[in-house]
């Protein structure tokens, strides 16, 4: 199967970026306030064909000279091993048979020592385990001879197409370290993008921000990228979660209070606007603020001061307010549970993240970001297969971002090898409504009523493929043969 490779990208001037890829183009320059930052180009890749039949190896050394692509080719796994010493290669093509050392070997070398050399393998020898095997090692595809050349044309188109997309964004990335502010948030959606121009325009001003947006999809991201991509970047920003405070002390956190202003106030306390001095304030679920409470912070907020519990005196208010809730504030105003006029003091620029389900085209970026992350903790470099990336493009994702991000660090604790597939999963994702059993006199094709018991063995065994085949009464080689029919019947041509 074909690997999704490390896309993660700093998204910071993504609003006006053009990202044409995978759409054939002679280059694509990524913009910056109307300037060009980068060009890419994309790669013209190298091939390394290793084979001990002659006529294989010419054969695949036709192919990919037909494809545009430079070749190389080795007749053993030692003369592999001396060109990839003497020059970069993107790509190998190798038999699983070839000497001294064998492909798979050879395949473990290459992972180790050229992790970004893409790997496809070539056999005809044993059963599907050995393809199995090389996949979980980290080969992006495998071909079985003999095999016809548009076969091995598309794959390797495919592959290319992977390289390109992974260079894109490696100059992407490189070209956005420097800009202050945005690391936090990732995406390249038409709809991040309106956020992104937000972030731009109200980080230069004082203006108070009203975010909104459900829970898991990075409202304090946003906040911070406005704070640090602002005039105020090198002073305090104070975030506050409005939800978590103890109601009788909220007056006390936000306003501070002087020794003896109520039992227990054994010493003066400054309070969290105060500490924000001429920094940012983020009042996060501003939504659950009680109600007695959202009259005293809009007469702060109104002039531009505190007086802190049981003090006479009042202290200036230099902070900037932002705040941010997963509420629907309109509904609250008109209910009588928020202060209308607390709402228009908050409301003067509103910035709305929009959910994950509606911006799917930004997931296989936000995985290859949570990837880097974990894989960097782990100290292993861990890739994603088009199965496990097509079932998480099928979620609608109810927690955002924030569950996104759970289920690929969970998926890389479990997982057993250098590739996350479909079945390493949470179960939630692995398996679509459509794979429940029939009920009644419901009539299914044999074909799908076979699907339909496999995926549901799978889900019930946690992703256990060998679990799975015994629960079945088959075994894991057939089990292995119709996971294989499956995933080619829905890989895009």
């Amino acid at each position: 199967m074909i690997l999704v490779p490390g896309v993660g990208t700093y998204s910071d001037l993504a609003s006006i970026l053009q990202l044409r890829l995978g759409q054939g183009q002679k280059g694509a320059t990524f913009m910056a306030s109307g300037a060009a930052l980068t060009t890419f180009r994309p790669i013209s890749a190298t091939v390394l064909i290793v084979d001990d039949e002659d006529s294989t190896r010419n054969l695949c050394n036709d192919v990919v000279t037909d494809s545009g692509l430079r070749t190389r080719t080795a007749a053993t796994t030692e003369q592999a091993l001396e060109i990839l010493d003497q020059m970069p290669v993107d790509i190998l093509i190798t038999d699983l048979r070839v000497p001294e050392i064998g492909g798979l070997e050879l395949l473990k070398r290459v992972r180790a020592s050229y992790p970004q050399t893409a790997v496809m393998v070539l056999t005809r020898y044993g059963t599907i385990e050995s393809a199995v095997e090389a996949t979980r090692l980290g080969a992006s595809d495998y071909i079985t001879k003999p095999f016809h050349i548009p076969e091995l044309r598309g794959k390797l188109d495919r592959v290319v197409r992977v390289l390109n997309v992974d260079q894109e964004n490696r100059v992407l990335r490189e070209t956005l370290r420097t800009r202050p502010g945005f690391a936090g948030l990732i995406g390249v959606s038409v709809k991040m993008q309106r956020v992104y121009r937000l972030i731009e325009k109200v980080s230069q001003h004082a203006y108070p921000v009203l975010i909104l947006g459900e829970s898991g999809t990075g409202k304090e991201l946003v906040a911070r990228s406005v704070h640090f991509s602002g005039v105020r970047r090198s002073k305090p920003f104070i975030p506050v979660d409005c939800s978590s405070l103890v109601p009788t002390l909220i007056e006390a956190e936000l306003f501070g209070y002087v020794k003896g202003a109520f039992t227990g106030a054994m010493h003066t306390k400054q309070g969290l606007m105060e500490i924000a001095d001429s920094g940012t304030l983020f009042l996060d679920e501003i939504g659950d603020l009680p109600f007695d409470m959202q009259a005293k912070l809009l007469r702060a907020l109104q002039e531009r001061e505190v007086r802190p519990v049981g003090s006479t005196d009042r202290i200036p208010l230099s902070a900037r307010i932002i705040a941010a809730t997963n509420r629907d504030l309109d509904a609250a105003v008109r209910q009588g549970t928020f202060r209308q006029d607390l709402f228009f003091r908050l409301n003067v620029v509103q910035i709305k993240i929009p959910p994950l389900r509606e911006r799917k085209t930004d997931i296989p970026i936000l995985v290859n970001s949570f990837l880097e992350k974990f894989s960097e903790a782990q100290g292993k470099a861990r890739t994603i297969s088009e199965d496990a990336i097509a079932r998480l493009m099928a979620y609608d994702w109810p927690g955002n971002v924030r569950e996104l991000e759970n289920a690929i660090e969970r998926a890389i604790a479990l997982g057993s090898g250098p590739i996350l597939h479909g079945g390493d999963l949470p179960t939630n994702l692995q398996y679509g409504t459509s794979d429940r059993i029939p009920q009644n006199d419901e009539v299914i094709a044999l074909d799908e009523l076979e699907r339909r018991a496999i995926m549901r063995a799978l889900r019930e065994s946690g992703g256990d493929k060998l679990a799975a085949a015994r629960m079945l009464g088959i075994g894991k080689t057939t089990l292995y043969r119709k996971l294989k029919q499956y995933d080619s019947q829905t890989r895009p041509n």
